[in-house]
């Protein structure tokens, strides 16, 4: 008669990585941002396609799963001539590029996912994205391991909003500030009546897009510049966040404060908001108001109102600090842009090239 063996008794094996590499978009990106970090989980099929959509180019995604349970996806679009063998991640610039992973990714999914990457092609670039991004660390550190050779130029520097702890340290935002918002609201409103409203979720249509643009189009950018670098217009980027929008989990991190007089939009914040941080990605008024601040009125409710909604960081990204710092704002990460370089002669080529790379960035302040 046999007896039975004891669990301790069996060989526990560890568990099963598999990387897979397929043509397109995988389904795996929603699963993967559904498990990472809440501040990065915009990250998702409909960020990429959106920004295919909007951009161009042709994407593959490459897919760790443990224990067939997906842990990373990285899309992939050709970057450069074909010959370079260089590929990078699509997306949007704001607020950064980077890629979804699962909170218990775990650092052996990052080095087969490099492992498989440089079957394929010799080089990786992601950015610009912020230092301590869950995907970069991951690749820095697979990296590290396997040989690759891994270079930066900086873009700039991260402005952070600690709400919470202004709030916390005796009030934000100020009595006196309030006082001088309301002594400029009163002088707005002769011109007549203000509407301060908010647009998020199911609200995104076309009609809410074409308001923001409509402000854009009134505004320094389009009187100052060739107005390519406008977030919603028809010759900016409007197309990337009106695709964006289309997916519901999206639509619902979007968001807008904006500012109508008359019913005529005149300024307008628009941010993602992922979990308590705000991403503020672009504000924008009529210079016909400019006298009474309308949109420093305008961001000062929308922060208000995201503290109410349990918000308590903005990442304000990069430039323009003087009125972020006057708001509070205080230094945050640096945010660069990467390139991941397989071992062997890329490395050395790579090695030989990163003075030009690295120049051809923002030189820090």
């Amino acid at each position: 008669m046999t007896r039975p063996m004891p669990l301790a008794d069996f060989t526990r094996l560890p568990p099963a990585l598999v990387a897979t590499g397929a043509e397109g978009l995988s389904a795996a990106l929603d699963q993967v941002a559904d498990r990472g970090d809440p501040t990065r989980r915009f990250l998702r099929y409909g960020w990429f396609a959106a920004a295919l959509g909007a951009y161009g180019g042709a994407a593959r995604t490459l897919v760790v799963a443990r224990e067939g349970i997906p842990v990373l996806a990285l899309p992939l679009v050709a970057t450069g001539p074909s010959w370079l063998g260089v590929v990078s991640v699509p997306g949007s610039y704001w607020p950064f590029r980077s890629f979804p992973v699962a909170i218990d990714a775990g650092g052996d999914a990052f080095d087969l996912l490099l492992d498989q990457l440089g079957n394929d092609v010799r080089a990786l670039r992601i950015g610009p994205v912020p230092d301590g991004d869950p995907a970069l660390e991951g690749l820095r550190a697979a990296a590290s391991a396997r040989g690759w050779t891994a270079i930066d130029r900086f873009i700039g520097e991260v402005l952070l909003l600690d709400m919470a702890a202004l709030r916390a340290d005796g009030g934000w935002p100020r009595n006196s500030t309030l006082r001088k918002n309301r002594f400029h609201e009163k002088h707005l409103a002769a011109h007549g009546t203000l509407d301060w409203g908010f647009i998020g979720g199911g609200e995104w249509n076309d009609a809410a897009f074409d308001a923001l643009a409509a402000i854009e189009e009134r505004s320094w950018i389009a009187a100052r510049t060739d107005g390519r670098d406008a977030k919603f217009t028809r010759t900016g980027h409007g197309a990337f966040w009106r695709a964006a929008a289309s997916d519901p989990a999206i639509a619902r991190m979007l968001w807008a404060a904006i500012l109508r007089i008359d019913g005529a939009p005149v300024a307008f914040s628009f941010d993602v908001n992922a979990g308590p941080l705000k991403y503020a990605v672009a504000n924008s008024y009529d210079p016909a108001y400019a006298k009474h601040s309308p949109g420093k009125l305008l961001y000062y409710r929308n922060l208000v109102r995201a503290l109410a909604d349990g918000m308590t960081h903005v990442d304000w990204g990069i430039g323009d600090s003087g009125y972020k710092r006057v708001i509070g704002a205080q230094e945050g990460p640096m945010m660069r842009d990467w390139l991941f370089v397989r071992p062997g002669a890329p490395s050395l080529a790579a090695r030989a090239l990163q003075g030009w790379w690295r120049r051809s960035g923002n030189p820090p302040a």
